[in-house]
């Protein structure tokens, strides 16, 4: 190739690069005025399940759209995942009225217009301050209001809040409402190729069941020819990890108020005869007023009876009898709390070692070393939970009447009028 065919050639190459990144400031520019509800709400949706390779480190591209030529309605309730059926409860079953704009006269009498005029746009509550009072959990919760079956063409998709082992979690609105929640995808090859059909089933049906303040709402779910996608509530700002190692550590303040929350919510798992078995920082969302939600219900069990045998959870957060394989029960989820109090105070789990089998023997023997820098009240409640014996484990009940509790309790942030 002569020189001047190899210089009009690298021309043409700079060109088509300044038209590229041309055009890509354009569209984050205008993808910035759609809306504050995600920061960046972004027009298309074929990042998700895009190559890792090919999306960019940190600009937020446009998507495109996702082919939904194959897209199953649910009308019978049934996701088939491969050969076999999986049962799992009504799409409807706990997602918030406002987001089914259609009503049947004969069962309401509430107008889709009113519905419509709800202050459901983040941005509008976060102005008016009134936050608590347009969430799922108190506006327009009539139970037989008929909602309609949602695909993706129903979202615009924003920012990606996270990523899991089986799938990520993007910010969403609904075109019809304007409400914003979180959209997990997770692709249905990859549920079949870990075999853990049986697993997400069980998740959807615990999870879509459970209405608690502090745990996370899952609204419904839809499923494609490719993926299957769950509704979840919006939780600001993302995992507690996160903001702990920012942190470092917290104060007694702060942490005091996270596990009472935690403690109030693990109460009520229990009483519905639920096990979480998978608490950790990492499952823990932040909301407005430092109020937390448990989410990721993967390894939940419903266990009215019965003890349960299997291995599962966070190597740092496990038991005793798990690391021993005894039988457990209940009270896995309280050594967990113990094991969540001590990180959100230090900083670092209180067994956590480089090599798997040292972690495992020091957890077998409560090898607990708590800093001095651990006050006394906190020392004593963390004590009282990490018991060897299952039965001697501090009662979640008592935990919210414990000095350490008590002494900060009226330190803690103030929550908006409800």
């Amino acid at each position: 190739m002569s020189s001047r065919a190899e210089s009009r050639l690298s021309m043409e190459r700079k060109e088509r690069e300044k038209e590229r990144v041309s055009l890509k400031r354009k569209q984050h520019k205008s993808s910035r005025d759609l809306g504050d509800y995600s920061r960046t709400v972004l027009t298309n949706t074929n990042q998700i399940g895009r190559p890792k390779d090919k999306q960019p480190k940190k600009a937020r591209n446009p998507l495109t759209k996702i082919q939904l030529s194959n897209v199953s309605r649910l009308n019978n309730n049934t996701l088939r995942l491969s050969g076999t059926k999986t049962q799992l409860p009504s799409p409807s079953h706990g997602m918030p009225s406002y987001m089914a704009p259609t009503i049947a006269a004969s069962q309401s009498t509430t107008s889709p217009r009113r519905i419509h005029r709800q202050p459901t746009h983040l941005d509008d509550r976060r102005k008016s301050g009134d936050v608590r009072k347009s969430t799922p959990l108190s506006i327009l919760q009539e139970s037989n209001v008929p909602l309609r079956q949602y695909t993706l063409d129903d979202f615009e998709i924003g920012r990606k809040l996270g990523k899991g082992k089986f799938g990520k979690v993007y910010c969403v609105k609904d075109k019809t409402t304007g409400f914003v929640c979180a959209l997990k995808v997770m692709e249905k090859k990859e549920l079949m190729e870990y075999k853990v059909e049986k697993q997400f089933r069980r998740e959807v049906e615990i999870q879509s069941n459970l209405r608690h303040e502090n745990i996370l709402r899952l609204y419904g779910y839809f499923h494609d020819s490719a993926r299957v996608y769950l509704i979840l509530e919006y939780v600001i700002y993302g995992e507690l990890y996160k903001f702990l190692r920012r942190k470092k550590r917290f104060n007694d303040i702060m942490a005091s108020h996270y596990v009472f929350q935690m403690a109030e919510a693990l109460s009520y798992l229990h009483s519905k005869n639920i096990i979480h078995r998978d608490i950790k920082p990492e499952n823990i969302l932040l909301g407005f007023d430092n109020i937390i939600k448990i989410s990721d219900f993967g390894w939940s069990v419903h266990a009215p009876s019965s003890k349960r045998s299997t291995m599962c959870g966070t190597l740092d957060y496990l038991p005793p009898e798990m690391v021993e394989a005894k039988d457990h029960d209940y009270r896995v989820d309280v050594w967990a709390l113990g094991v969540l109090c001590y990180e959100l105070l230090v900083g670092q789990p209180p067994f956590e070692e480089e090599f798997r089998d040292s972690t495992y023997r020091r957890i077998a023997k409560v090898d607990l070393r708590i800093p001095a820098f651990v006050s006394p009240d906190a020392t004593d409640l963390i004590r009282k939970l990490l018991q060897y014996d299952p039965e001697k484990r501090f009662p979640l009940d008592e935990v919210k009447d414990h000095p350490w509790i008590t002494k900060n309790r009226h330190l803690w942030p103030q929550k908006r009028a409800s």
